[in-house]
């Protein structure tokens, strides 16, 4: 596996246990529905919530949550259709997107945005 993904897997590991600290429960990592992917499926004071996970190592570029674009919020739409349709799900749901920045120490910052999109 390239460093990248290691990379990101590591930050959604992260984030899934910076969200469990704030009382958010995980219940699916990576979950996949054709070509989409879900980083977290988690539930917190009863919603569902999709939470997709951009990590850099820099802002030079741009912030992390800015690089989710247009095609990849529809295909995060779609595999949440998809797993709320399987779980029979009928109560509110969110999207989320954290943003992840390693600063030159090697520290990881986190910043939410909580219903990011719909």
């Amino acid at each position: 596996m390239a460093a990248h993904n290691d990379s990101g897997r590591l930050a959604e590991q992260e984030v899934a246990k910076w969200l469990e600290s704030k009382g958010y429960t995980l219940l699916e990592t990576n979950y996949r529905y054709q070509h989409a992917e879900i980083d977290l499926i988690m539930t917190h004071q009863g919603l569902l919530i999709f939470i997709e996970v951009k990590f850099r190592t820099g802002t030079g570029f741009g912030y992390a949550e800015e690089f989710v674009h247009a095609t990849k919020k529809r295909l995060l739409v779609k595999a949440a259709d998809q797993y709320i349709y399987q779980k029979d799900w009928h109560r509110d749901i969110r999207f989320d997107i954290v943003g992840v920045c390693q600063d030159s120490k090697g520290t990881l910052h986190f910043r939410q945005f909580e219903d990011a999109f719909y």
